[in-house]
């Protein structure tokens, strides 16, 4: 029980990078001197019942012994314990800064908070258009990446455990933090800060790949996609219902119903095939499973914004969910 969270996708005690390892050798060394100062307080303790006869001292004497533990206890012993900290910690915070590297600029992704869910986006470059995805980020390994961060509505925090972090996002505010994977992997992310109902159910799935394979995955995701055919019932249904808050590129603008926009920005589903969860992070994607959640979605993730489906019958929400099953590179 005592190692339980000493591994996982989600712990501190396996690191993954270079900022999370040595966040993990301060938190060892921060315990290491604290279980020594309590162990000490302890035996002067346990000593002071020991003591069978109360020594004499003058009133000047009991002066001094005070003054020497209120300087020294109270005064010297915290500066030092903090002066020695900084010196120790510092570098770890200044990895994860921004700075510029000696052969070539960081991989650059934005990362923008939402209740409940995250927007994470890929800026083109020389005129490139940007990739945008949901809950989903993927990351080159072995490299430094920097994270541009934000919110949409309410104070999030973006906290990758087993690569370092964490750091607040703040409504109208950004903050960049870098960070870098050993090796390609799978890790677990989750909102370090409170941010309403559904806190606990804002993941985010994080994806290491090697430096080829995710030039590819970004590539494959700069391709416009091809026509979608206006004429499929599913395709209208979208439009009519979904259209106003979730975007699909190259979806045709004339089927977009403008009077259901209520101002509620959803996640991008271009790509929403191909993601490994639903809801961020509520259920896997499988066969059926946005159909699945498209009727269900207020029961698996109470009080989300996205508003019931009650006026759309079942067999609507299968064509749209088969649809968009569809919707990946």
């Amino acid at each position: 029980m005592l190692l339980a969270g000493c591994a996982g996708e989600m712990s501190i005690m396996d690191p993954a990078g270079p900022a999370a390892s040595h966040q993990f050798w301060v938190w060892w060394t921060m315990l290491f001197v604290s279980v020594v100062v309590a162990l000490a307080v302890i035996a002067l303790w346990l000593y002071t019942f020991r003591r069978r006869e109360q020594p004499q001292r003058t009133p000047r004497q009991e002066q001094r012994i005070m003054l020497r533990l209120v300087l020294g206890g109270g005064i010297l012993l915290p500066v030092v314990s903090i002066v020695a900290l900084l010196v120790f910690a510092a570098p770890t915070g200044r990895g994860m800064l921004p700075l510029p590297l000696p052969e070539r600029e960081a991989e650059r992704i934005e990362v923008v908070g939402h209740q409940w869910w995250w927007e994470v986006r890929y800026p083109g470059e020389n005129g490139e258009p940007d990739v945008v995805t949901a809950n989903r980020l993927m990351m080159p390994a072995g490299e430094p990446v920097d994270f541009r961060l934000t919110s949409a509505d309410v104070i999030h925090a973006f906290w990758i455990p087993r690569l370092g972090g964490k750091r607040d996002m703040v409504p109208g505010r950004y903050s960049t933090i870098r960070l870098e994977a050993d090796a390609p992997g799978v890790f677990g992310a989750q909102c370090a800060e409170f941010c309403g109902a559904q806190h606990t159910g804002m993941l985010l799935h994080v994806e290491a790949l090697e430096r080829n394979e995710f030039d590819a995955w970004l590539a494959d995701r700069r391709v416009p996609p091809g026509p979608i055919d206006d004429e499929d019932a599913a395709v209208r249904a979208f439009g009519e219902h979904c259209a106003a808050c979730h975007t699909v590129a190259g979806f045709p603008e004339a089927l977009i119903d403008d009077e259901a926009a209520h101002g509620i920005q959803g996640p991008d589903l271009t790509d929403i095939g191909s993601r490994p969860t639903l809801g961020a992070g509520v259920m896997p994607m499988e066969e059926d499973a946005i159909a699945y959640w498209l009727q269900h979605h207020q029961t698996l993730k109470p009080g989300n914004r996205m508003p019931p489906h009650n006026h759309l019958d079942a067999e609507t929400l299968q064509d749209i969910g088969a649809w968009l099953e569809t919707m990946e590179p």
